[in-house]
């Protein structure tokens, strides 16, 4: 016989629900319902393991879409429960049915309880307007038990024919919430949030032939050393549905003083100019949480593709409660070593891949140095710059002795710096290291390095200062080493490292300080005193623009200005000869 009740809230028991389980995003619904199954099996498989229960079948949970009636139900074949069990863990909110169980359990052992079955249960009031629950214990001589509730104050429980134990929860999807009726809609979120969960998961079953749409024992469970190079291929492939094979992976395995499992892989740079953010993927107890969680995922980590479970995490936590907690803190650090510790593994053991990955590694491994002294620390003797004759050398070989800041007896050597986060990063260094470092790119040491001696040639100056009144540009003259070049463009350093720093971060760039160092030592240069007005005035322009682009891109009328001069220099040659 029926009978109705009301559910018990009070304000006390719900402000736990409303500070961890006000969700905002309205799809994790399914998470809860499906994470709740997946703890009643566990459930169950522990009462047996103790010799409270008895073996039945395989455990599986069966998701189904029924679009016609309007409902979604999840069925497990779990530990079910009692008439007295679903009023209280369903109708008394401020209980938890995993609480009980782990305090009725603790002795035996075991892993941890995921689901809070009365909290999570209710999140899927956000998609229905009505819930039916059907479960039968396993206990001796149980019988089923049909409970119903629209989410407001009233209920109503009432025993009902059930086969076997286990519980099957039948939601009836609100009109607005459609879209969780769809099968495709339902599939896209299981491989979201359930992708790993430890029991299989059937969407829809016809038969025998059925796949189950998760991975209960995922590739990161088991040991490093029983896994191939293929399956971890293979496992980033299905993961991530990148299809290009990543440089290599960290297999994250801990079990002291905190429980931790994953696989970091680093992909390839496809972009040489922006960081591209990667994607680790945090569960809790095989139960996806979110992706890129900064307080538990260093963020320059998070440049990486990756799976992180961590059951030390709670399975739905604040962001406040992550920042401050210490165990989580311990968890980033350990994290940040391992990666570090790899890598200085892999430059110690197999150089020669190391120098091939570099490439890809270096925007990460420096972007890592910047945001974290500790893995700059251990990580600042595998850093790698190429020279002038390709090959590459560790950056603390380019460094000399400890000299002041004012010897100019200093040595030179130049080194390619070519990724996007190198203005940043040089500085870095410089700030390291400021008695045995100092970058300068080479043109910015052409007044030093590259003239020779002489003074200024006063005609030439003025030829060019009143040619390029209009432009700019602040013209010197020097002879210069290489007599090839007529002009060379010299930029202020700091100038150019605040240009660099404002487009990085896409901001527009500072206008450089850009001086035309004419070199009097070039035939060209001194023809130019000989030339008429119209003739010399085009030249002029014309090295100044030739100068310009082997400095930056010519702008579109610069670039025009270029073309005009240059047709007019092979229309006066063509004339002459």
């Amino acid at each position: 016989m029926a009978r109705q009740g009301n559910i018990k809230i009070s304000s006390e028991n719900m402000m736990p629900i409303i500070k961890k389980w006000l969700y905002s995003e309205k799809d994790i619904f399914l998470r809860e319902i499906v994470a709740n199954a997946s703890d009643a099996i566990t459930k169950l498989k522990k009462l047996i393991s103790i010799g409270e229960a008895k073996e039945e079948g395989a455990y599986k949970i069966v998701v189904t879409v029924d679009e016609k009636a309007g409902t979604l139900t999840v069925e497990d074949n779990g530990i079910g429960m009692t008439e007295e069990e679903v009023e209280t863990y369903i109708t008394q909110i401020a209980f938890s049915g995993a609480a009980d169980f782990l305090e009725k359990y603790e002795k035996a052992g075991g892993d941890g309880i995921i689901g809070h079955f009365g909290l999570g249960f209710y999140s899927a009031y956000m998609v229905s307007d009505d819930i039916e629950i059907f479960t039968k214990s396993y206990k001796e001589g149980a019988k089923g038990v049909r409970w119903e509730s629209d989410g407001e104050s009233v209920y109503t429980i009432e025993e009902c024919e059930k086969e076997t134990c286990g519980t099957k929860v039948v939601m009836h999807i609100s009109e607005e919430e459609k879209e969780f009726l769809k099968e495709a809609r339902i599939r896209e979120l299981l491989e979201k949030y359930c992708s790993f969960m430890p029991y299989e998961i059937y969407l829809d079953p016809k038969g025998e032939e059925d796949k189950p749409v998760n991975t209960p024992f995922p590739l990161y469970l088991k040991q490093p050393k029983d896994c191939t190079e293929e399956e971890y291929k293979t496992f980033y492939r299905e993961t991530f549905h990148d299809y290009e094979e990543p440089l290599f992976q960290i297999h994250l395995n801990m079990e002291y003083p905190f429980r931790l499992k994953g696989i970091l892989y680093f992909p390839k740079v496809r972009k040489k100019v922006e960081l591209e953010r990667g994607k680790v993927k945090l569960y809790c107890d095989q139960v996806y949480i979110a992706d890129n969680i900064k307080e538990v995922i260093p963020e320059f980590l998070m440049l990486l593709n990756g799976v992180i479970d961590c059951p030390d995490i709670p399975l739905n936590v604040s962001r406040s409660f992550l920042q401050n907690d210490r165990e989580v803190q311990k968890i980033a650090k350990y994290i940040t070593k391992k990666v570090a510790d790899q890598l200085c593994d892999l430059f110690r053991g197999d150089r020669e891949r190391y120098e091939a990955c570099w490439k890809d590694l270096a925007t990460f491994v420096k972007f890592g140095c910047i945001k974290d002294d500790e893995f700059y620390k251990k990580v600042k003797e595998i850093i790698l710059y190429k020279n002038l004759a390709g090959e590459y050398r560790p950056l603390e070989s380019f460094f000399g002795e400890e000299v002041s800041p004012e010897d100019a007896k200093a040595g030179k050597e130049p080194e390619t710096v070519d990724t996007y986060i190198d203005p940043h990063f040089i500085s870095y260094i410089e700030y390291k290291m400021p008695t045995r470092v100092r970058f300068l790119r080479i043109d910015a040491d052409i007044a030093g390095a590259l003239k020779e001696e002489g003074e200024e040639d006063k005609a030439v100056l003025e030829l060019f200062q009143d040619a390029l009144k209009d432009k700019k540009v602040t013209v010197k003259t020097q002879k210069l080493k290489n007599s090839a070049y007529p002009a060379v463009i010299n930029v202020s350093e700091f100038m150019r490292r605040m240009s660099e720093m404002n487009s990085f971060y896409g901001m527009e760039g500072m206008e450089q300080e850009v001086t035309l160092v004419v070199n009097t030592g070039c035939e060209a240069v001194c023809a130019l005193k000989d030339a008429n007005e119209e003739d010399r005035r085009a030249a002029v322009e014309y090295i100044y623009l030739l100068a310009l682009m082997n400095y930056r891109p010519l702008t579109p009328d610069e670039l025009s200005s270029f073309t005009s001069a240059s047709i007019r220099f092979m229309q006066g040659s063509l004339k002459k000869n």
